[in-house]
């Protein structure tokens, strides 16, 4: 079980790690530079030419992790492991490929027309809207022996809750997870390495929960200690595989995306980080808890937030820059001081969620 986990990750790691280079390299040799923000904070002037679009290294190694897991697993033979694909993992991955395209033609757009926008708004939102709803429609298909699709039309915390919203309103629920997460990444995406070093916490986050929600499946119920508690998720192990991969690509990607950046990921990463989160908590039914992994972008998204609703509506504004990792550096914080304590708020965020992922399968002992 745990090999596929643990050979996506160290693959993902090593491809995006040797990776990152080459395209550093194809990138500066096409002159593909960051344009940078005339209003943005003074000391960001020194990244401007540097390349970008670098989500594209560790999109290609995740998904090349995940199926050279399987493919290793499988030749070595061993019968306790299920090396073929599943259709969550297929969809999740699907879902950040199709929302890095969208970034990637947001970027290329910017590059050639040397300006800080790229594809129009409702361009950009159209192609996110044709991801999304793809993503959402087909998620809820594929149903397995037992019944389970990779999507629940029931709202869910740590375990599904309620009443079924039924698939119309499910496909709208997951549009805004698949938007607001999106979104929400590429607001952090301000300074070096602060989304990447957020997503690897998270992503780790998901590799634990994919594993417990596989050992602790209703589908294992006879032989559970506590199969009041169990998870109905549709392929809980290959989510664990995917979130693996992803953590080792973006712990490679790190490593030449930290201060000073060598590349940035640009919307192509950012988009595809952001998709890829909310299809690993639509599909792990742990939609709410997202909010709490992923505690850093809902903050930062907030504080962009406030910053429009207060200058709208007062002619204030409540920080000195938003988002809310600029108005530290305005304040006088260096770039490594805010992106060392903004990963330490993050992973704080991730305790808090695996404690409370963890609190609701014990209080049914």
């Amino acid at each position: 079980m745990m090999k596929q986990i643990l050979f996506a990750g160290v693959i993902g790691l090593f491809l995006s790690l040797v990776g990152t280079p080459l395209l550093i390299k194809l990138l500066a040799r096409k002159g593909y530079g960051q344009y940078i923000r005339d209003d943005g904070p003074r000391e960001h002037h020194s990244k401007r030419g540097t390349p970008t679009m670098g989500g594209i290294a560790f999109i290609l190694a995740t998904v090349a992790a995940y199926f050279l897991a399987k493919a290793i697993t499988a030749y070595l033979e061993d019968p306790d492991v299920d090396t073929a694909p599943t259709f969550s993992g297929l969809l999740v991955l699907g879902l950040m490929v199709g929302m890095g395209l969208v970034g990637f033609l947001d970027d290329y757009i910017k590059i050639v027309k040397r300006r800080s926008l790229g594809l129009r708004a409702k361009a950009k939102m159209a192609g996110q809207l044709i991801v999304g709803v793809a993503f959402a429609v087909l998620s809820l298909q594929f149903a397995d022996n037992r019944g389970n699709t990779p999507a629940s039309t029931k709202l869910s915390f740590i375990t599904d809750f309620g009443w079924s919203i039924g698939p119309v309103l499910f496909v709208v629920w997951a549009l805004f997870m698949i938007l607001a997460m999106s979104n929400g990444v590429n607001l952090t995406d301000g300074l070096d390495g602060l989304a990447t070093g957020a997503s690897v916490l998270v992503f780790g986050a998901y590799t634990f929960i994919g594993v417990w929600q596989f050992q602790e499946s209703c589908a294992n119920a006879q032989t559970l200690t506590n199969p009041n508690a169990c998870y109905e998720v549709r392929d809980p192990l290959d989510l664990a595989v995917v979130a693996s991969a992803l953590m080792g690509a973006c712990l490679g990607f790190l490593w030449w995306n930290t201060s000073p950046a060598k590349i940035f990921m640009g919307d192509t990463g950012s988009l595809a980080l952001g998709g890829v989160l909310a299809g690993l908590a639509i599909c792990s039914r742990t939609e709410l808890l997202l909010a709490i992994l992923g505690g850093l972008f809902v903050l930062i998204t907030m504080s962009v937030v406030i910053q429009v609703g207060s200058f709208r509506l007062t002619g204030k504004r409540v920080f000195r820059m938003a988002p809310l990792q600029h108005h530290f550096e305005l304040k006088g914080w260096s770039e490594v001081l805010v992106v060392v304590r903004f990963w330490i708020i993050q992973g704080i965020c991730v305790i808090v969620g695996l404690g409370l992922f963890y609190a609701g399968w014990a209080a049914h002992k």
